[in-house]
């Protein structure tokens, strides 16, 4: 008898999604190549129902959220697919079905809200109005997020590639990433994965760190009830980066942190947070969360 997958219920419909979903967009492209006609948001290549195009995006609403489970080929598909597969299983259980569909959630709209009006204004700069139609598809801003989401749960986690060759700690992973991804929109022109990799990081970090009720697990502040956000200092944004670059990214970081609370956006941290937020990132690190993969 073949092995039975044991896939959580949130991360089985995100699969389902991803698949469905890359597929109806690859047909739908395919049958419209042959259609000489239309205007350019209807061009050819561009399905606006389901891939999120800037200039079109505010009659097709639910493009803000379909967009990120559509890959335009087989090789982005496997990876979307792997990250969903191992990081949905893992988050999923160590945060439950309900708090892991709202950061999903959030991991796909407000990345591709924001990214609409950076395209249609660097069309207007450039004077390129094909660049408010350019579709942005693709599941980067859930890679950045589950990247995120480890370096909280698991920063000190090895993970070893090629037998041990490669070694790379969880929490160096983010900064990884968004230097592929940077490298990668300036010189092969992948502008779209550049930009959503970096929106993906800054809205789950945001999240994770003011708005999601992490479970207490030392229980010394709050009765068991939770504690929202995060504040440990080792949760900080400069954190995520070299210690070299820290210094001068936490002092920037201080600055917008301070004008955010004198605008009423953000609340501050208290010293008892703060010492909360330490006291649950060891707990975790004492915990034994299981592997990632």
């Amino acid at each position: 008898m073949a092995p039975r997958l044991n896939i959580p219920p949130v991360t089985r419909g995100l699969l389902i999604l991803l698949v469905a979903l890359s597929f109806l967009y690859n047909l739908a492209r395919w049958k419209r190549l042959g259609d000489p006609y239309g205007s350019e948001a209807t061009a050819p290549s561009l399905v606006p129902y389901l891939a999120l195009v800037p200039a079109v995006s505010i009659f097709n609403p639910w493009t803000f959220v379909t967009a990120t489970f559509v890959e335009q080929n087989v090789l982005t598909l496997f990876v979307n697919g792997a990250t969903i597969f191992f990081g949905g299983k893992y988050l999923e259980r160590a945060w439950g079905p309900k708090e892991f569909g709202k950061v999903v959630l959030v991991a796909t709209a407000i990345p591709n809200l924001v990214a609409v009006p950076i395209y249609i204004a660097w069309g207007a700069i450039m004077g390129n109005p094909t660049r408010a139609l350019t579709p942005i598809t693709g599941g980067i801003t859930l890679q950045a997020t589950f990247l995120v989401a480890f370096k909280q749960l698991v920063p000190e986690h090895t993970v070893t590639i090629l037998k041990g060759i490669v070694k790379m700690r969880v929490k160096h992973f983010p900064a990884l990433f968004l230097l592929l991804n940077s490298i990668s929109g300036l010189v092969l022109g992948t502008d779209t994965a550049a930009v959503m990799s970096w929106l993906g990081l800054l809205t789950a970090w945001t999240y994770l760190r003011f708005y999601k009720t992490q479970p207490d697990m030392s229980s010394s502040t709050t009765g068991g009830r939770g504690l929202k956000g995060d504040a440990s200092e080792t949760f900080a944004f400069a954190m995520f980066f070299p210690d070299i670059m820290q210094p001068p990214i936490a002092f920037i970081c201080d600055q917008i942190y301070v004008l955010l609370i004198n605008l009423k956006i953000c609340t501050p941290f208290s010293n008892d947070d703060i010492t909360s937020g330490n006291e649950q990132a060891a707990a975790r690190g004492e915990a034994g969360l299981p592997h990632l993969l």
